[in-house]
């Protein structure tokens, strides 16, 4: 279990507890994929544990400090292989919905997201 370094040993981070929500809906079929992005210092335990229970993903860094950690089915984490190749600020609009769909993201939201970034680039 990944432990703070505080002077109560036994707290786990919040983002530690959204990590376990996230596997908990990921395993229940709520989401078939995840975007989880968190401190590079739980990287390893993180890791582990999505390992432990034979759940796929793909790593993405953010910066020196973070890591973007798509989690979920297969076929959605090959999807996301191919966008993922470079900064998710660097994704077209088109790539940009896409993902956005796959995460399970309101889909009139994203509508209105790819629209705005449309109107964006051709301005």
């Amino acid at each position: 279990m990944i432990r703070t370094n505080t002077s109560n040993n036994n707290k786990v981070p919040g983002e530690v507890k959204v990590l376990s929500n996230h596997i908990y809906e990921f395993k229940k079929g709520v989401r078939n994929l995840v975007l989880y992005t968190f401190s590079k210092k739980y990287e390893n335990e993180i890791i582990k544990k999505l390992e432990s229970q034979k759940i796929p993903y793909l790593k993405q860094e953010v910066g020196s400090r973070s890591v973007n950690l798509f989690f979920g089915r297969q076929e959605c984490i090959d999807a996301i292989g191919f966008l993922a190749d470079r900064p998710l600020y660097a994704l077209t609009p088109e790539e940009d919905f896409i993902l956005g769909a796959l995460l399970g993201y309101d889909l009139c939201r994203q509508c209105q997201r790819y629209c705005s970034k449309k109107k964006k680039e051709i301005s």
